[in-house]
């Protein structure tokens, strides 16, 4: 068997050729360039492609699968693809390793979205970071004040009836004086401001686009308290449905289960493990707090899970934000429709 290992860099890539048969390999430093790996694999033979998941995975992916070629793209987290206790690790070294593993069959496979699905996931992410970078202009812009004593409007109004007062105080760069220093980066904060702002919003414009033609995402949306943006982020992170076999496997997914520690007697449960996707796991939880308001089995489950004690609030958050992934994992399964009679407790004195 013919086994070929890529580890995938930005720039170069080490290829590493496994013969499983003599039990041989040989390494080769090829360019990460699509026309340049295009041609290394037409010419030659080999019964199996292994890479491990990152950035690059997906177009590479897409590159074997049109060529015909049999692709496993591995999961890292695993504990066979651990570094702990080597002295020594290089790109040579994980090819080679990867191509072992493989040979065993001791790499797990992980899902390759499609072309559509990883742009489309992309897109989301990028409009996190606009928002992020929102936040700090205007963080940055408060704290020019605040450090001078100048009081400017509070909360929201700030950028609105108080963006009058912001613009009388900004100054071109050019022009400003040693002591004027902060006027012109008021200036070049407010111009970054309004750029990133126009950004956001042909952002925001195609994904409402993007989210009113797919109906996963205008299912999602049917529950309480779940708008476009959190349904987006479920839907990019979770794909296809059907390949979770269980509402602990997609919580696992996204790193809302605790960690756990056993040995002989001791079963101890700790901090939710926080893998998988951040943005999926930050927008949930966002989600849950503000369902609070909106949906009345989140409310129940929250009451119930804290207790009354204040220390166990963000725990409750955390269990509301795993049930609406549930949730919404098994209405994109199923296929099915938002009902909130199913999920609170039936009430009703029996005759």
């Amino acid at each position: 068997m013919n086994i070929i290992a890529i580890d995938l860099g930005k720039f170069n890539s080490m290829v590493c050729f496994f013969d499983s048969e003599t039990n041989e390999s040989t390494t080769q430093l090829i360019k990460s360039e699509r026309g340049y790996l295009r041609t290394v694999l037409k010419n030659i033979r080999a019964d199996l492609i292994v890479m491990e998941a990152c950035c690059a995975s997906g177009w590479v992916h897409d590159l074997c699968q049109e060529l015909g070629l049999a692709t496993l793209v591995c999961s890292t987290h695993e504990d066979a693809w651990r570094w702990r206790n080597v002295k020594r690790k290089t790109d040579k070294d994980d090819a080679i390793k990867l191509a072992r593993l493989a040979w065993c069959n001791e790499l797990k496979p992980t899902h390759v979205p499609t072309i559509e699905m990883r742009e489309y996931r992309g897109l989301v992410k990028h409009r996190k970071k606009l928002v992020g970078r929102d936040n700090q202009l205007k963080n940055s812009i408060r704290s020019i004040f605040a450090n001078r004593g100048i009081p400017i409007t509070r909360g929201r109004q700030t950028w609105f009836t108080g963006r009058e007062f912001l613009e009388q105080q900004r100054k071109p760069l050019i022009d400003c004086s040693m002591e004027e220093l902060w006027r012109g980066e008021l200036d070049q904060y407010l111009t970054e401001l309004d750029q990133v702002n126009d950004l956001l919003k042909q952002v925001e414009k195609k994904l409402d686009a993007i989210a009113k033609s797919d109906p996963r995402v205008q299912r999602v949306m049917q529950i309480d308290g779940v708008g476009r943006i959190t349904a987006e982020a479920i839907v990019t992170a979770i794909d296809d449905a059907k390949r979770f076999e269980s509402a602990r496997q997609v919580s696992a997914y996204a790193g809302l289960v605790p960690r756990q520690y056993q040995s002989g007697e001791t079963d101890r449960r700790g901090r939710i493990t926080k893998r998988g996707p951040r943005l999926l796991r930050t927008m949930l939880v966002e989600c849950a707090w503000c369902s609070l308001r909106y949906n009345q089995w989140s409310r129940v489950t929250y009451e119930r899970i804290h207790g009354g004690k204040r220390v166990r609030r963000k725990k409750a958050a955390v269990a509301v934000a795993r049930k609406i992934l549930v949730m919404a994992w098994a209405m994109l399964r199923d296929e099915t429709d938002y009902d909130p009679s199913r999920l609170l407790p039936d009430t009703s004195t029996a005759a």
